[in-house]
């Protein structure tokens, strides 16, 4: 890799690292966000028992066909709210990783709120 390649890994990891120390060992479940070009998705992990408890991908979702980005997002977020509640979580703090809380992860944990998940 070349020298700026690895000084943008460096600083992801930092920023990735800096949001995990916050949210771990809070003994609250944490939605996780993955976000690529093409795809995004969530999930809840126990990190206490390191098992993924629930998980939505776009893919997942039914009605993503000729929808933006930011509403797909939305989409999954509501998603995993559901499926949370269903498995009768309803508290969970929100890993953002090394994304900012800026655009299609703002529109995923609003949807979450908005179907009843509290963070």
């Amino acid at each position: 890799m070349m020298n700026t390649q690895k000084i943008k890994l460096a600083n992801r990891e930092r920023r990735l690292t800096r949001t995990r120390r916050k949210v771990r060992n809070t003994g609250l479940p944490r939605l996780s966000v993955f976000r690529s070009l093409k795809h995004f998705s969530l999930q809840i992990i126990d990190d206490a028992k390191g098992v993924t408890l629930c998980a939505a991908h776009d893919r997942e979702v039914k009605a993503a066909k000729g929808k933006k980005p930011i509403e797909i997002a939305a989409l999954v977020g509501s998603l995993i709210g559901e499926k949370a509640l269903a498995k009768k979580i309803t508290s969970v703090v929100f890993d953002r990783g090394a994304y900012q809380y800026h655009g299609r992860v703002k529109a995923s944990a609003d949807a979450a709120r908005a179907a009843g998940l509290k963070f």
